[in-house]
């Protein structure tokens, strides 16, 4: 299912406000409890959200894969902050983004019933390799073991993405009305990262949370539009091509730290992008 131009730019525009809310928990400090507050932030997006949705808009199957994509969400969370514990942003997170649309184009025949033909099929290959590419290099302050942590759990990061987006591609069709589905999913999935935060370190949490609140409650309500966002254009075209072009995340990341923060853009990430572009055309090729 090809998505249409109108589609594409959206979901380019759900990749840019993705990268854009991972460059703001980058820069903090408190990474779990920047984390939190995107995710409680999420949950006021959806309570917010709800009372425009259709009252019956959620069937009794959209609420079985609801409760299951907050439960995956809690174990990606888990993993993506152990990664970050144990390797940088630069190596994880290409890493972590590259598996999702890679293993949605091998499942997405079995679990959507949207075989990917020949063309499609590398097109999602290609996409996968030059997000990957930008995982290479750096980590010189790492030990080895360390790098050996921070790549599997990257790729354990990289199979939960797969896994909700999965989850959250069929909760949505199920659904009567897929802004219900949006709004449900955000107030089930976000308290439980602050909660464990609580949990394990009041005080501390607390203390950041007064600090830097308003940061991480913007970087949130972004990050709740742009994946609300792109769970509406699994109704719209094919499950696997929107997770490529929603991964377009890590170039805009990758610009975002060349413009903003100074990182440099440099010859390795042309080709990365260069890459990813190439693929998602022969992906969304209608010749």
């Amino acid at each position: 299912m090809i998505l249409s131009p109108l589609v594409i730019g959206l979901v380019l525009f759900a990749a840019l406000t993705h990268a854009s809310w991972n460059a703001m928990v980058k820069s903090d400090t408190d990474r779990q409890t920047s984390l939190a507050l995107v995710c409680l932030a999420g949950s006021l997006f959806g309570a917010a959200l709800l009372p425009f949705t259709d009252p019956d808009g959620m069937t009794p199957e959209a609420w079985k894969w609801v409760l299951g994509s907050a439960l995956v969400h809690c174990c990606y969370y888990a993993c993506l902050l152990q990664a970050y514990r144990f390797g940088d942003l630069g190596q994880v997170y290409p890493i972590a983004r590259g598996t999702g649309p890679l293993l949605l184009a091998l499942f997405s025949g079995v679990v959507f019933g949207e075989a990917l033909n020949t063309r499609e099929f590398i097109g999602a290959g290609i996409v996968s390799l030059g997000i990957f590419s930008l995982a290479f290099g750096g980590n010189a302050n790492r030990t080895l073991a360390e790098r050996r942590h921070a790549i599997g759990f990257a790729f354990l990061t990289g199979c939960t993405i797969a896994s909700y987006l999965m989850i959250d591609g069929r909760g949505v069709r199920a659904a009567n009305d897929p802004f219900a589905y949006i709004a449900w999913m955000n107030i089930i999935e976000g308290p439980w990262v602050a909660a464990f935060a609580l949990l394990t370190r009041r005080t501390a949490f607390i203390s950041a949370a007064k600090r830097g609140w308003k940061r991480g409650f913007a970087g949130g309500f972004i990050a709740a539009l742009g994946y609300g966002i792109a769970i509406w254009a699994f109704t719209k075209g094919g499950a696997a091509h929107v997770a490529s072009l929603r991964e377009t995340s890590v170039i805009f990341a990758a610009a975002i730290g060349a413009l903003l923060l100074k990182e440099g853009f440099g010859l390795r990430r042309i080709l990365a992008a260069a890459l990813v572009a190439s693929g998602l055309i022969l992906m969304n090729w209608r010749g």
